[in-house]
C-alpha cells in the first residue's frame, strides 16, 4: 500500500480558495509517488466570493467544501471527519483561500486566527511526527501556530518576481526564520517535519511551480 496524504483546500479559485494549479500539481505528483491522496476541506462558508474575471468581490455565498470538491472531482470529506491515525502525512496548496477561508491572514496578517479545524489538523499532525507539506501562501499557517519553525515562501525581498515578499518578513516577526529559495527549490525543517515550497509566490513559468511543487510532495512522501 502506499502512503496516504491528507490533501486540505480552500475552495476553488486563486483569488477566493485553493489555487487549482497548485492543487493539481500537488495531486499529480502524490499519483506519481504511489502515494494515495484523501481530500479534505472545511464545512464552512467562503470569506467571500470573487468574481476571477474582474478580481472583484461579488454578492455570491458559496461553501469552501462544496467548492473544494470541484477539484477533488466529487471525492472528499469534511475536515472535521479527518482522523491522523490512519494518514502518513499532509499536504495544504496555496490561494488566497488559505488567508481568507483557513485563518484571518488575509485582512490580520501575523494577528490572524487560524481555524479551530485547520489548527488542531496541523497539530495532530506535528505530534506524531508526520510531515507536513506547504506551499504558496499555506507555510503562514505553520508561522503561526508552530513559532520557531523553518519554512520558505520563496525571497524575502520584494521585486517584480516577488511581489509578495513581504510576507517572508511578517513570518520572522512571528519568530520563525525564513530561508530564501528559488521557485524551482524546497525548504526542509527536519526537526518539524515541515516541506515548503514558493509556488505562485514567484512570479515564475508554471513549469517552474510544478517542479517546485514535486520535489516538495516527492520530500514528504519520502519523509512519512
Amino acid at each position: 500500500m502506499g502512503k496516504r496524504v491528507a490533501v486540505v483546500l480552500a475552495g476553488c479559485g486563486v483569488y477566493d480558495g485553493s489555487e487549482i494549479h497548485e492543487s493539481s500539481a500537488v495531486l499529480v505528483h502524490l499519483s506519481r509517488e504511489g502515494a494515495q491522496a484523501e481530500v479534505y476541506a472545511p464545512d464552512v462558508d467562503q470569506m467571500h466570493v470573487v468574481d476571477h474575471v474582474k478580481g472583484q468581490p461579488t454578492q455570491e455565498k458559496r461553501n469552501v467544501l462544496v467548492e473544494s470538491a470541484r477539484i477533488a472531482r466529487g471525492n472528499i470529506k469534511d475536515l472535521a471527519k479527518l482522523d491522523v491515525k490512519g494518514l502518513d502525512a499532509l499536504i495544504i496548496p496555496g490561494g488566497f483561500g488559505v488567508a481568507k477561508n483557513l485563518s484571518t491572514w488575509a485582512t490580520q496578517g501575523k494577528n490572524c486566527t487560524i481555524s479551530k479545524e485547520v489548527e488542531d489538523v496541523l497539530k495532530a499532525f506535528h505530534a506524531a511526527k508526520k510531515p507536513i507539506g506547504l506551499c504558496c501562501i499555506s507555510p503562514v499557517l505553520a508561522a503561526k501556530i508552530f513559532p520557531g519553525c523553518e519554512l520558505t515562501v520563496g525571497h524575502d525581498t520584494e521585486c517584480e518576481k516577488w511581489p509578495y515578499a513581504k510576507t517572508a518578513e511578517t513570518m520572522k516577526e512571528l519568530g520563525c526564520k525564513h530561508v530564501n529559495k528559488h521557485v524551482t527549490e524546497i525548504h526542509v525543517d527536519v526537526k518539524n517535519k515541515l516541506v515548503t515550497t514558493s509556488a505562485f509566490m514567484c512570479n515564475a513559468p508554471i513549469h517552474e511551480i510544478y517542479d517546485g511543487i514535486a520535489k516538495m510532495v516527492r520530500e514528504v512522501v519520502r519523509l512519512a
